[in-house]
């Protein structure tokens, strides 16, 4: 990308330009992303989400991201997908109304193959999604708790993770099955992505 650092076409950097205009215009009203992070957004929000993109085989029927905020990584990979034909499509789960029109709103300025679901994660009909992601949501128990209601059977959950990714591990194996690999993040030192198959209840 021209400027900013990442491997994109000339189109997905012109897109992600308009979502990142579109994102400082409302962040100030609703608080999509921390204020702190503004000067580096190109780092820590959007190169962040990309590197997601890499990690799972393509191409991908249905990604699913839940608690979407202000739409990382779920909007940036719907984006990609425009120039890829994968995933074909994206669903973004977010429960806060005012999140909801915000994504609405750059999903309409850019035409992303995504669709928004204004709705909890638990009461939201099971997903079967292929790929599963959530940035900064919850625990890794909890995260495969949603991982079984909204993953396909042979689905891949992609979660970064930070510095203390391996307790979370251990606590998460006292109540799941699961199989794991984990990435180094490209854009942080500590952080990591776990990339979960298989998962079960103990």
């Amino acid at each position: 990308m021209t400027g900013q650092g990442l491997d994109v076409s000339r189109e997905t950097s012109e897109r992600l330009e308009i979502y990142a205009a579109l994102l400082r215009k409302w962040n100030p009203r609703i608080n999509l992303v921390s204020k702190a992070t503004l000067p580096n957004l190109w780092t820590r929000h959007f190169a962040d989400s990309t590197q997601l993109y890499d990690l799972v085989p393509h191409p991908v029927g249905h990604w699913a991201d839940l608690g979407a905020g202000g739409g990382f990584p779920g909007l940036v990979i719907a984006i990609m997908a425009m120039e890829t034909g994968s995933p074909r499509r994206v669903t973004l789960v977010e429960s806060d109304v005012r999140k909801g029109a915000f994504l609405n709103t750059v999903i309409r300025e850019t035409g992303a193959p995504a669709t928004v679901i204004t709705d909890r994660i638990e009461t939201t009909p099971p997903l079967m999604a292929d790929v599963l992601s959530a940035r900064a949501l919850a625990d890794l128990p909890t995260l495969l708790g949603f991982a079984e209601r909204h993953l396909a059977p042979n689905g891949v959950a992609i979660f970064p993770k930070g510095a203390t990714w391996e307790k979370e591990l251990s606590a998460a194996r006292k109540a799941w099955k699961f199989s794991h690999r984990v990435a180094k993040s490209k854009t942080e030192d500590g952080p990591v992505l776990l990339h979960i198959t298989g998962v079960a209840r103990v």
